[in-house]
């Protein structure tokens, strides 16, 4: 589905990808781990076209992703839930999903959507009329989430969806990911510092050091290599 080849990408002359190269097949939860600065938040922002690659090439569903402006891209299917959750504020919970449903797909299936994301994030349901800026942090995280659910994507891009929120809270977040994953079979893209978490929930996994993918592999393989143990696991 997503095919990412020698990407590099940056905010200057030095690159803060270099030669990046990652598949996420259809279906598939895929997580990028690695330390702050590995390059994460860029790759997410290329991927979006937020940031312009200076090398490489990235293809979505066998459409070349670099010749399509970025507000196209998010309707070909890809759905982007940003770091740090950036809701909008001074909307209603409602208003949020309903932006997020701007999509052709989104608008076709509204109703559909909303049924489905008011069943795996009940708290929106419950406050479908507050304003966004008053919810706590995980509150904000899930309705990022049910936002980027609201466009019917077939990919949806979590950066650091436990960025800032307790740990009792992000085990929440990610049993509702899993739980949304095993009955909708959506396909999942995670970038997360929480590495346990993130390579137990994922079918394969990539560590990015200083923009660099220094090793690949499924769960099983990665938690097994003594270099992902003793730096990221505690072990």
């Amino acid at each position: 589905m997503l095919r990412i080849e020698g990407l590099s990408a940056g905010y200057s002359a030095k690159p803060v990808l270099n030669g990046v190269s990652i598949n996420v097949e259809a279906g598939e939860f895929v997580a990028i781990v690695g330390p702050n600065g590995a390059g994460k938040t860029t790759l997410f922002k290329t991927i979006s076209g937020i940031v312009k690659p200076s090398g490489g090439g990235i293809s979505f569903d066998g459409v070349d992703l670099l010749a399509v402006p970025p507000p196209q891209r998010a309707h070909l299917g890809i759905a982007h839930v940003p770091e740090g959750r950036q809701v909008f504020p001074s909307l209603t919970v409602m208003e949020n999903l309903e932006m997020g449903a701007m999509t052709e797909s989104g608008r076709r299936d509204w109703q559909a959507n909303i049924e489905r994301i008011f069943e795996w994030l009940p708290v929106l349901k419950e406050r479908r009329n507050q304003f966004a800026g008053t919810m706590s942090g995980g509150q904000q995280q899930m309705l990022a989430i049910g936002r980027g659910l609201a466009s019917s994507p077939k990919l949806l891009m979590l950066d650091e969806p436990s960025m800032g929120l307790a740990p009792s809270t992000a085990d929440f977040i990610f049993e509702r990911l899993i739980e949304i994953r095993r009955q909708s079979g959506l396909t999942m893209l995670l970038v997360e510092q929480r590495v346990a978490e993130a390579l137990e929930s994922a079918d394969h996994g990539y560590v990015l050091e200083a923009g660099h993918v220094v090793l690949e592999g499924n769960n099983d393989t990665l938690r097994a290599d003594d270099r992902v143990r003793k730096a990221y696991l505690g072990m």
